[in-house]
């Protein structure tokens, strides 16, 4: 049986554009690592895709299995959905337009290759322990970045 490791997370922006954080909680057995992060001109979208590609860049070792939570339906959806379809038509939508964040999605199809990821759905800001903590993450890493741009 493989070992798991579990990720959560989450991304948050203050104005759609404007400024986001990301946060992400990695957890193998008992231990546990948080990370965050903040850009100054980004989207809500864009945060939660990055958190997943910097939790799944702090992996060591790709033969667990990882479990990936997230509230974002953009994030699994897009990537168990839609990605495939993206690739084969040089990254046009259904509509044939440019995929959006076409950059990120590249750089996660990349970090995902060789290994084992199931995708899960949480509901946010519904008392998900787990969630909730990396929302907070998330906008603690977007404080972090408006305070240092002031």
């Amino acid at each position: 049986m493989k070992k798991t490791v579990e990720i959560y997370i989450d991304g948050a922006c203050s104005g759609n554009p404007g400024p986001g954080g990301w946060g992400a909680l990695l957890r193998f057995g008992k231990k546990e690592k948080e990370i965050s992060g903040y850009d100054l001109d980004t989207t809500n979208n864009r945060m939660e895709v990055i958190a997943a590609i910097e939790a799944l860049k702090t992996l060591k070792i790709c033969a667990y299995q990882i479990e990936i939570y997230t509230d974002s339906k953009y994030l699994k959806d897009g990537f168990n959905l839609w990605l495939p379809g993206w690739k084969k038509k040089g990254w046009k939508n259904a509509k044939g337009q440019q995929v959006k964040n076409q950059d990120l999605w590249e750089k996660l199809d990349e970090i995902v290759q060789g290994k084992a990821i199931n995708w899960y759905w949480v509901k946010g800001h519904s008392g998900h322990i787990e969630n909730e903590h990396v929302d907070m993450l998330a906008k603690a890493a977007l404080k972090r970045g408006l305070m240092l741009k002031n």
